[in-house]
C-alpha cells in the first residue's frame, strides 16, 4: 500500500532506487594518521579504486567520519584523487568492511576500496569537508560527522579517490565510511 503513495515516494531519501537496485556500496576503514593528499605512499582511508575495465563511474555519495584518538596536527580530511590508476594500487592494506546498501544483497562493487595503498599518481585534488583540530577528545566540537557529498565526485575506470589529510594528521585515529554508487556508463 505505502509502495504507491506519492507521499511515501517523496519522502524517500534520494539514493533510495539506488539502494534498492543494490548499486550502492560502503567502505568501512579505521585510518590512523591520515596521509597528506599530495604523498602517493600510505594514501587512503578508504581508497576506492575503479579498474581500467569496470564500465562504471564510481559516483561519491557521503562521509561518516567519527574520532577516536585526536592529532597532534591540526588540518582537515577532505577527497582527494587522480586518473592514471591502470593496476591496482601497491603497498595496500585490506579494507576493514566492504559492503552493498541493500542489505543481504549478493552484489558486489565493481571498484575495490582498500583501508590504505599507494596509488601511481599522488591526489591531484583535494577538497575538505571537515576541520581536525588538536584539542582533547573531550573538548573537540564534533566526534563524529557525516557529510553529503552529493555526488560531486566521480570517479570513472582508471582512477582513484580517497580520504585524506590536508597536513599528515599525525596520531589521529578515526573510523571512515565512504558511500559510493557506481553507474554504467
Amino acid at each position: 500500500m505505502f509502495s504507491t503513495s506519492k507521499t511515501f515516494n517523496r519522502s524517500r531519501g534520494r539514493a533510495a532506487s539506488h539502494s534498492a537496485a543494490g548499486k550502492v556500496f560502503t567502505a568501512y576503514a579505521t585510518v590512523t594518521a591520515p596521509v597528506i593528499f599530495s604523498t602517493a605512499a600510505g594514501t587512503g582511508g578508504p581508497l576506492l579504486w575503479n579498474p581500467t575495465g569496470s564500465g562504471k563511474n564510481a559516483i561519491l555519495m557521503a562521509v561518516g567520519v567519527g574520532i577516536s584518538v585526536v592529532s597532534t596536527v591540526a588540518g582537515a580530511l577532505g577527497i582527494t584523487g587522480a586518473g592514471g590508476q591502470t593496476a591496482a594500487p601497491g603497498s595496500t592494506t585490506a579494507i576493514d568492511k566492504v559492503g552493498n546498501a541493500l542489505m543481504g544483497s549478493a552484489v558486489t562493487p565493481a571498484c575495490t576500496a582498500y583501508r590504505v595503498g599507494t596509488p601511481t599518481n599522488a591526489g591531484t585534488t583535494f577538497t575538505a569537508f571537515m576541520a581536525i583540530g588538536t584539542g582533547a577528545l573531550t573538548v573537540e566540537y564534533a566526534n563524529f560527522m557525516w557529510f553529503d557529498l552529493d555526488g560531486t565526485f566521480v570517479v570513472p575506470p582508471g582512477a582513484w579517490a580517497a580520504v585524506a589529510g590536508s597536513a599528515t594528521l599525525t596520531t589521529l585515529q578515526a573510523g571512515i565510511s565512504l558511500v559510493w554508487t557506481e553507474q554504467t556508463i
